[in-house]
């Protein structure tokens, strides 16, 4: 009796709790920078081996890192932009979005709540600034179109070394001053959205950049960025020819990832001017990783999957390393336990707020030790009878395991005209035509240089791995293989990994009803791609 009214005046003391005040409410801003991978200087402290994460320099993004907790194994749930996006605001598996989950042809569900939309109805301020869903952010995806957008002083930073360069050669200014100009821009946004702001109102700003989203101008990592591609050399991962044109592509690219910095340094310094600092989670990360790259968007080896995650936790414990594996749409019931809000339901994601509230480094969660990554198709009419090329993967620390539903198709998209000869073909368009040739691998110096020198016998290999079928199963050992080079899946020393990766894929995806494993026939086969439109 003693223990059953105890336990009623625990009961009614928790009901009874004052609720926090709306200026205690932690703001959030959220930088999500379009195609940005796992490439921050942060990430030397992190890595254990050499990659191009020696060569970058993001000092404010390494600020955040060393003032917060920086996580080594955060990924995408589809590494392409509206169906990651679909999984971000949504918190669940892209293939739970609908037409959410492909990009040409996407339509969002209205139906399905997204943290934006109920943290303004919890009180927050909301307001974004470029990209946020795609095609086309209509009324009903997240954040409403242009309702909620703080635009009016500029988009520059989304073209960076376009911007840069238009400056330099028009204006006749450094690339120190053009940058300036730009940032201000930024500044100017984010003030304009503060501006709008109820006294005392707790407030999300999401700040997408694109301008790690091609294109970008040749030779700008050098030029703006002070990155010499040279230094990449012997750096990058084994599926990239290293030679000196895809050096500089990949150098023009981390200096993309240094205008994201760029913009995330002017972000936090007006956050510390307006005295919020103190008072506002800072989360950074991107939509999945290098674009016209191999192996890396649209694909589901880490090129593509891994990303950046730094998360600035008010009055948390500064400088922690986090080892648990975490996917984005984690942040969608993480930032509504921030705002106090109800998570609705059907989650597939978990909050990352019991990570965040730890003083531990480590492995904070012990369950948190694998994720689930997947893709229908990317760019329309891909491939005949514009058919998907599905995969789903699950990644422990140890092993990555991917499954190809249909090994017949092309998972690149179609050759067409890279089935021509070589002297036929374009080099421009190559470079700069993504339809042209393989059309779900994004045009790039670098695939130009892959697809012209496939005939290459030094790089043939790493031609055929890129653009070439695949088989039904793959499986990499990451302590050996941390490049994914070696598909380990016919070797009888692995049959044991192999058969409980893949039932763990198959119990997971059953799970959570991914109608890729549960439908029949398979909505994504069959315009308009789901069953519910």
């Amino acid at each position: 009796m003693k223990k059953a009214c105890f336990l009623t005046l625990v009961f009614i003391s928790i009901l009874l709790a004052p609720r926090l005040t709306m200026a205690q409410r932690k703001n959030i801003l959220f930088v999500f920078a379009d195609d940005w991978g796992r490439y921050a200087s942060a990430y030397r402290r992190v890595d254990n081996q050499p990659s191009v994460n020696d060569i970058i320099q993001t000092p404010h993004v390494d600020q955040m890192a060393s003032e917060g907790m920086i996580f080594r194994n955060a990924f995408v749930n589809a590494p392409s932009c509206t169906p990651c996006r679909s999984s971000l605001f949504s918190g669940r598996y892209f293939f739970n979005t609908g037409r959410g989950a492909i990009l040409n042809g996407a339509k969002w569900d209205s139906s399905i709540p997204v943290f934006p939309l109920l943290l303004r109805d919890a009180g927050y301020h909301i307001g974004k600034s470029h990209k946020v869903w795609s095609p086309g952010s209509p009324a009903d995806a997240p954040f409403g179109g242009k309702k909620y957008a703080y635009e009016k002083a500029g988009r520059a930073c989304c073209d960076f070394s376009e911007q840069t360069e238009m400056r330099m050669s028009q204006r006749n200014l450094s690339p120190q001053k053009a940058r300036a100009e730009i940032l201000d821009q930024v500044r100017a946004n984010f003030d304009h959205f503060m501006a709008d702001r109820q006294p005392s109102q707790p407030w999300l700003y999401y700040f997408g950049t694109t301008t790690t989203h091609r294109k970008w101008i040749k030779g700008s990592g050098k030029a703006h960025w002070n990155i010499n591609p040279d230094e990449l050399k012997g750096k990058m991962p084994p599926i990239f020819p290293d030679v000196p044109e895809v050096r500089e592509d990949f150098a023009d690219y981390l200096g993309e990832c240094q205008a994201v910095d760029a913009c995330v340094g002017a972000l936090v310094q007006r956050v510390k001017a307006l005295g919020e600092l103190e008072n506002t989670v800072i989360v950074l990360s991107g939509d999945h990783g290098f674009p016209g790259a191999p192996h890396g968007k649209c694909d589901l080896y880490h090129t593509g999957t891994s990303v950046p995650l730094i998360i600035r936790w008010p009055g948390g414990t500064a400088g922690r390393i986090i080892d648990d594996f975490v996917m984005l749409p984690d942040l969608m019931p993480t930032f509504l336990e921030i705002g106090e809000v109800k998570l609705p339901e059907n989650l597939d994601a978990r909050s990352l707020l019991p990570i965040l509230s730890s003083q531990l480094s480590g492995q904070i969660d012990p369950t948190r030790t694998w994720a689930v990554t997947g893709r229908e198709r990317h760019v329309a009419e891909a491939r005949e009878g514009n058919l998907p090329y599905p995969m789903r993967a699950i990644q422990t620390k140890e092993l990555l395991y991917i499954k190809n539903y249909y090994p017949e198709r092309w998972p690149m998209g179609a050759p067409y005209k890279a089935e021509l000869s070589i002297s036929e073909m374009e080099p421009e368009a190559i470079e700069h035509n993504t339809r042209y040739c393989f059309p779900d691998f994004d045009a790039s110096p670098t695939k130009a240089w892959m697809v012209l020198n496939r005939e290459n016998t030094k790089h043939k290999w790493q031609y055929d791995l890129a653009f070439g079928k695949r088989p039904s199963e793959e499986l990499y050992d990451l302590r050996k293989d941390p490049g994914q080079i070696r598909n380990l899946a016919g070797d009888p020393e692995y049959a044991t990994q192999l058969k409980n990766m893949a039932r763990q894929l198959s119990a997971v995806l059953k799970d959570a009803k991914d109608p890729r494993v549960t439908q029949d026939p398979v909505p994504f086969e069959l315009p308009p791609f789901t069953d519910a439109q």
